[in-house]
């Protein structure tokens, strides 16, 4: 029953990603945290420094998250990806499910309505099962390259998914 459960999932998360949504049919982000502000604050901590309180990053040459970052949740690869992140596999957030507040704060607060509707937040679980199979700086680049290539042709995700930031290329 469980296996069934998981490809029932697998096959939705497959499907494209390209409708769009009235604002209304999108679930409140704080609902999907336990605690909405502790989410936020270890954001503001532990990312904003780099990809800015808000998720824009310009002009470093890092992936702006606002308004984009919620693309990532359309393939079950590229959700992977958002938490084999090396920054965020081996965040001092020691607690799965803090950590997983923290990146549904990202993907549905900063990335605004980027996460394609129905799209389930990150669980403790998941992140525990992530987190082991960390991303290394040698090969996070190609891998981001060749998830947004397959955003952009799956799910039909902005071409400027692929760009670090709006206007800048890879």
């Amino acid at each position: 029953m469980m296996v069934s459960r998981w490809l029932a999932v697998a096959a939705v998360m497959m499907l494209p990603c390209a409708a769009v949504f009235a604002a209304s049919d999108r679930p409140d982000p704080r609902t999907l945290m336990a605690d909405p502000e502790q989410a936020r604050a270890d954001y503001v901590e532990h990312c904003g420094g780099c990809h800015g309180v808000t998720g824009d990053t310009v002009p470093a040459r890092l992936p702006e998250l606002a308004g984009r970052v919620g693309w990532f949740m359309c393939t079950p690869a590229a959700r992977a990806y958002l938490i084999r992140l090396p920054n965020v596999a081996h965040s001092r957030i020691t607690d799965n499910a803090q950590l997983a507040d923290m990146m549904n704060y990202v993907v549905f607060v900063i990335g605004g309505s980027s996460a394609p509707v129905g799209t389930r937040p990150f669980t403790a679980d998941e992140v525990a099962r992530e987190r082991p199979l960390a991303l290394t700086n040698a090969n996070l680049t190609a891998e981001r390259d060749r998830l947004t290539r397959q955003l952009v042709r799956q799910c039909h995700a902005p071409a400027s998914i692929r760009d670090l930031y709006i206007g800048a290329k890879p």
